[in-house]
């Protein structure tokens, strides 16, 4: 066997296995289809898309962003230096201008 032909060989070894690590990757990081399950039962739809976790689901909803305002609040009253320290690293003029937007939003859905 000559050098090159032992290369070639070791050159095809490793992209069998880059191809194998490869589509691993692709099954744990794609979402989960909608399709049933071995048992049967069709998986959660909310799980499929963003967020997956049931913790961001709640921290995205609506009782979810008031449990979020009501710990910074008690942040800012227990520990207001930490707090002011917090919202300087805090991108302030985007996260104000979403509430305004989401305010104006709710505001225009309802009926008066």
């Amino acid at each position: 066997m000559s050098r090159t032909d032992r290369s070639d060989a070791d050159r095809a070894e490793i992209l069998a296995r880059l191809a194998l690590s490869r589509e691993e990757l692709r099954r744990i990081l794609d979402p989960p289809s909608n399709e049933p399950d071995a048992g049967g039962s069709k998986p959660d739809h909310r799980l499929g898309g963003f967020p997956r976790s049931r913790t961001m689901q709640m921290l995205m909803s609506g009782r979810g962003l008031g449990t979020l305002g009501a710990a910074a609040v008690g942040l800012l009253v227990a520990r207001p230096r930490l707090a002011l320290r917090l919202l300087r690293i805090l991108p302030v003029g985007a996260v104000a201008k979403s509430l305004l937007m989401r305010v104006l939003a709710a505001s225009r859905t309802k009926p008066e």
